[in-house]
């Protein structure tokens, strides 16, 4: 199982990196939940850490229901993060019923492209989590972040290995977020090599 961090600042990716971390979730704003990161922020993270780093693609905190504005701005940070050489981004709409937006979601991939995409934690707010993992397999997505639509993923485990069961495209992992440092033994219960846990920095 990978590691991953979410680091909320530069300081926090560096330290992620430094003590053995095999990929970073770069954002801003914990207390919104993640925000994208300052240009200034990307463009040290990338200049000073070798290993893969996603940054967030989220304008706003609070929900993931955007403006044409906001979805606009979207598309230029992600071709900045690809122009700028990071592996992969961190993204998810939802439409105001709590159904995945799979025509937005497709569109921002298809400005990805080839970087790797993860649909972050927008998953969890999402109505039907069985019917929006088969969605955004169908978007292009290569991951899912989620913590099994619960606060922490030990109260959401159950959902999430019903995810990696019921999941049939090899291509898309399952990344496990909002797990306790303290609990670090608990992501024994997902021993797939296709799953990935998310420690906060």
């Amino acid at each position: 199982m990978l590691l991953e961090i979410a680091a909320f600042n530069y300081e926090s990716a560096l330290l992620a990196a430094k003590y053995g971390a095999d990929r970073i979730e770069l954002c801003d704003n914990e207390h919104e939940g993640g925000t994208t990161p300052s240009y200034g922020t990307l463009k040290s993270a990338r200049a000073n850490i070798s290993i893969p780093i996603f940054p967030m693609i989220r304008p706003r905190g609070g929900d993931f229901i955007y403006s044409d504005d906001e979805f606009n701005i979207m598309k230029e940070d992600i071709v900045l993060c690809k122009q700028m050489g990071f592996e992969g981004v961190v993204f998810g709409l939802l439409k105001d019923n709590g159904s995945i937006d799979i025509e937005r979601t497709s569109i921002l991939v298809e400005h990805a492209y080839p970087l790797d995409v993860t649909f972050h934690r927008a998953f969890d707010r999402s109505k039907d989590p069985f019917k929006a993992l088969e969605q955004i397999i169908e978007c292009g997505c290569t991951r899912i972040l989620t913590s099994g639509q619960h606060p922490t993923a030990t109260e959401g485990v159950a959902i999430i290995k019903a995810l990696i069961t019921k999941r049939n495209n090899p291509s898309v992992k399952t990344v496990i977020g909002s797990v306790n440092k303290t609990k670090i033994g608990f992501t024994k219960k997902f021993n797939n090599p296709r799953t990935t846990a998310t420690f906060n920095a």
